[in-house]
């Protein structure tokens, strides 16, 4: 066999994609797989693994949620047992991972939440019945549902896609709140009783979106994945990581953003901070022709200064009065 037979067959080997084991992380992982075969040619295989986010059924916020779902994925990619992985890009850590490099993400899914559950469900949340019981396991939509529908019982909820489903079913909840991305990815868009718009639920930065990683000295991968990139989705999503990393906000903090291009390219983003305990929100809103990582600190820097700090200091109490409806601050400020 001769050298170019030799790298002629390492160029048809299997590409490893590292997923967590859950229903969603396996379907969001074939999505990629097949969209790098159809861009490469290149064939793709996935391989399962556990994570630590997966193998409780703890409150996110109690189990620390920074990189609960991604840490034995990146174990994985950097003791090359994959190749590359893919993960919901809401779960990961503001900071890099030194030697890993985020090389793709793919088009985006609709990035927002979704009254879900049951068959006749109402279309809006102000037509629930006052106290009905909403499950959800994220404080960005339990104080968002308390600022708009404080009519409504908030019950804390974790599991996948289908048993929190099952429980609307069962009767024990009225509706549960989830990602539109993850039904649209599931199959699931039957059990949608609503898009709720970003006025009523502002997004978690980068929700619907992927995050294609892999190592930084596998130029070969990188190149590879660079196929299946979407720049106006990257583009977005940079601002809203940058939120984030200004914020120096986690995945289980009240915060919440959301970015998207007008016609003429310009970058709009709105961005939240609520008070753990639900008694006040605080959005504003920036544009940019320009740099999206400055778009998303500025608009962070702006939130802090006009209030947000305080917020986020504010201790959280689990489930507020629903009685008691959170205070507003809203004031877009366009180009500054």
């Amino acid at each position: 066999m001769t050298a170019n037979d030799t790298s002629h067959d390492r160029d048809l080997r299997p590409l490893l994609l590292g997923t967590r084991r859950s229903k969603l992380a396996v379907a969001q992982a074939g999505w990629v797989a097949d969209r790098v075969t159809e861009a490469t040619g290149r064939p793709v295989r996935l391989v399962p693994l556990s994570t630590e986010g997966d193998e409780t059924s703890a409150p996110i916020e109690r189990i620390g949620s920074t990189g609960v779902f991604v840490t034995a994925l990146r174990h994985a990619l950097l003791a090359r047992t994959v190749d590359f992985v893919v993960h919901s890009y809401k779960d990961l850590p503001t900071a890099p991972e030194p030697g890993l490099r985020i090389a793709a993400v793919p088009a985006r899914e609709d990035p927002r939440d979704a009254l879900a559950g049951h068959a006749g469900l109402p279309a809006t949340l102000g037509g629930l019945r006052r106290g009905a019981r909403i499950g959800t396991g994220s404080p960005r939509r339990a104080t968002q549902l308390r600022a708009h529908a404080p009519h409504l019982e908030i019950v804390p909820l974790r599991g996948n896609v289908d048993s929190r489903l099952r429980r609307t079913v069962d009767g024990d909840l009225d509706a549960v709140v989830l990602a539109m991305a993850g039904l649209a990815r599931l199959g699931r868009l039957d059990d949608v009783a609503a898009p709720l718009p970003p006025e009523v639920m502002l997004p978690a930065p980068s929700q619907g979106a992927l995050a294609v990683e892999c190592r930084e000295d596998d130029p070969g991968t990188v190149t590879l994945l660079r196929a299946v990139d979407d720049p106006r989705s990257h583009r977005a999503v940079k601002a809203e990581r940058a939120f984030l990393t200004e914020l120096a906000a986690g995945c289980t903090s009240p915060v919440a953003a959301l970015a998207d291009h007008d016609g003429d390219g310009t970058l709009r983003m709105e961005g939240l901070i609520a008070a753990p305990d639900g008694s006040a929100i605080l959005r504003r809103e920036l544009s940019t022709r320009g740099d999206a990582v400055e778009l998303g600190a500025r608009l962070a820097r702006t939130l802090l200064a006009d209030g947000g700090a305080e917020l986020l200091t504010v201790p959280a109490q689990g489930t507020a009065d629903p009685r008691s409806r959170p205070a507003h601050v809203s004031q877009p400020l366009g180009q500054r």
